[in-house]
């Protein structure tokens, strides 16, 4: 008799726990909800943490660089990292061929890289947003139009598309980011179309229209909150492949111009000693790495935290 009378009050226990634990939930907001599913996923907490450092490096590079990153020093070119035998800890991570100190250059570096990716995405993914909504709520002749010009863009590999207009535009760092965004805003545009087709058949779009809203109304104030979360995620993830598109058109020298620093072009500086001055393409390679990781990383945790398909 014990045994049931503690059962029955376990049990009533943990249903007043759950009671409670759901009336909790209800009094969040929705960004409370995303902010709470967010930080349970540790590794995208990581890729935000180290995403908010990266931001922090590339604002404060005029007082955190040791050096000028243009300053040219040929008595100490091809220098090693400070822990290598003829290191200095004046360069900690050495110097290139012309003696410029390299950790200078990553850091400034970092300014020019995620800079183009931030900018690239914000504009490309604003313009997909509007492709989106008007193909998706409008359709006919607008969708046939818009789906067409995106099938035509999609046939183009994207590193070739953006080569062949560098070379008709010519280097530089507005048309790097003009060639960028000439292709980027495809994919939000087909991720927000495919959104507002499913959004638009819902009760409140239905209801708009019966009490006369408008087609603009009813797109920015009814379907473009529901379709936000879907951007803010495929925006989140190509900020990494912009990252790898700008060094890698920087590279090939139809980015960014000596003697402004990017990770692609310090790359390609350290090119032609790659098996002996290994350090002058190798730390700005691991800086690209670590930082489309982190940004993967925190697009992933994102999406789960947006996607209630997604929660448990």
């Amino acid at each position: 008799m014990e045994e049931l009378e503690r059962a029955h009050e376990l049990t009533r226990r943990e249903l007043l726990e759950q009671l409670e634990g759901e009336h909790e939930t209800t009094n969040l907001s929705a960004w409370q909800l995303v902010w709470r599913e967010f930080r349970k996923n540790r590794l995208a907490v990581v890729g935000g943490v180290v995403v908010l450092l990266l931001v922090a490096v590339a604002l404060g590079a005029p007082w955190i660089a040791p050096h000028d990153p243009t300053r040219i020093d040929p008595i100490h070119k091809l220098q090693p990292p400070a822990w290598m035998e003829g290191g200095s800890w004046s360069h900690p991570l050495g110097t290139d061929h012309l003696g410029r100190d390299l950790l200078s250059r990553m850091i400034y570096g970092s300014r020019v890289s995620l800079a183009v990716g931030a900018v690239v995405v914000l504009v490309a993914t604003s313009l997909g947003v509007v492709a989106g909504l008007v193909s998706g709520f409008f359709g006919g002749v607008a969708d046939t139009v818009i789906q067409r010009l995106v099938e035509i863009l999609l046939a183009f590999p994207y590193l070739v598309l953006a080569i062949a207009l560098m070379a008709v535009m010519g280097p530089g760092l507005t048309n790097l980011f003009l060639a960028l965004v000439y292709k980027e805003w495809v994919t939000p545009a087909r991720v927000v179309r495919a959104e507002v087709l499913a959004v638009k058949q819902r009760e409140y779009v239905e209801a708009a229209r019966a009490l006369g809203a408008g087609p603009f109304r009813i797109m920015f104030r009814q379907i473009l909150p529901n379709v936000l979360a879907s951007a803010v995620v495929i925006a989140t993830l190509r900020v990494a492949w912009v990252i790898l598109m700008e060094s890698s058109l920087s590279f090939l020298g139809l980015g960014v111009q000596p003697p402004t620093p990017s990770w692609g072009t310090i790359i390609a500086d350290g090119r032609s000693y790659v098996f002996q001055q290994w350090w002058i393409s190798t730390f700005p390679g691991l800086a690209i790495l670590l930082t489309v990781l982190a940004i993967n990383l925190l697009g992933e945790g994102l999406r789960d935290a947006l996607d209630p398909r997604l929660r448990e």
